[in-house]
């Protein structure tokens, strides 16, 4: 990458921007365990930044450190260049930061719409009773948020699931929905905890196809965890690579493909 002022051009000439979040020596514990050992790395708008490493290596704890479930004991978290206090995941979700989950967490007995719009509420002004009425401003507002919801919807090809309850559908498609769910709550920092998890071939190319065009059409920043290193490599600006805790490799894909402590801890030993 070359850099320019506050900004990167990456390697196939797209444009990153200045830093968005900032991880400054975090460190995690879980009683006498550091789960996160003095890790420090940002995130910068409109890249895809990947996490990657083995099991274990305490990606999922960096990504609820960023979402709120978790405070760090140790370093700082700073977000469009604020030091953010300890906050619930409510509180990071109003800042503009939405995430999916390893583990699918959907309503599976509501439909695929009515998910989706569960991811609208960071939008809605109007009170609990005012809505039950559905009347003036109450009515007015779910109706622009419908409007917003049947977009992502059609952006994501799941029209025809629209009214199916989500328990009956399959796990590719579950997948799909948790991620129209997040893109509803219009997010400036998209996390994504292992996306590709658990879907075959073309399950996978369908995902980073959108990925890659909610980063592209949306402006959407987004940092994700992910095992498949094909899709890393072909999806990802930049990468850091955890193992035990600690940060072993920071960079682009080809240069954390070369680098000599990754591929011993995470891409396998070369032989000659």
């Amino acid at each position: 990458m070359k850099d320019i002022a506050d900004s990167y051009v990456t390697e196939d000439g797209r444009t990153i921007g200045k830093v968005l979040m900032d991880m400054k020596n975090i460190t995690l514990r879980f009683g006498g365990v550091e789960a996160i050992k003095d890790i420090s790395f940002d995130i910068r708008e409109g890249e895809i930044r990947a996490i990657i490493g083995p099991n274990g290596a305490g990606k999922s704890s960096m990504l609820n450190v960023i979402s709120g479930f978790y405070n760090p004991q140790v370093g700082e978290v700073w977000f469009r260049g604020e030091k953010r206090p300890p906050m619930k995941p409510y509180q990071v979700a109003r800042q503009g930061i939405a995430r999916t989950f390893q583990n699918i967490a959907l309503f599976e007995g509501m439909s695929v719409l009515d998910n989706v719009m569960t991811g609208r509420l960071r939008q809605m002004q109007t009170g609990m009773f005012a809505q039950a009425l559905w009347w003036g401003k109450a009515q007015r507002e779910e109706t622009e948020n419908r409007e917003a919801v049947e977009k992502i919807i059609d952006f994501l090809e799941i029209q025809a699931i629209r009214k199916t309850p989500v328990g009956r559908l399959p796990y590719g498609l579950k997948k799909r929905v948790e991620l129209a769910r997040a893109l509803a709550a219009e997010p400036e920092l998209l996390l994504l905890d292992e996306p590709m998890a658990g879907m075959n071939v073309e399950e996978k190319e369908d995902m980073s196809r959108y990925i890659l065009d909610v980063n592209d059409e949306f402006g959407t920043t987004v940092a994700l965890i992910e095992h498949d290193m094909g899709v890393v490599m072909d999806l990802s600006d930049r990468v850091v690579v955890m193992d035990y805790g600690r940060k072993i490799g920071d960079g682009t894909p080809d240069e954390v493909r070369g680098n000599q402590d990754v591929i011993d801890a995470y891409l396998g030993v070369q032989h000659d």
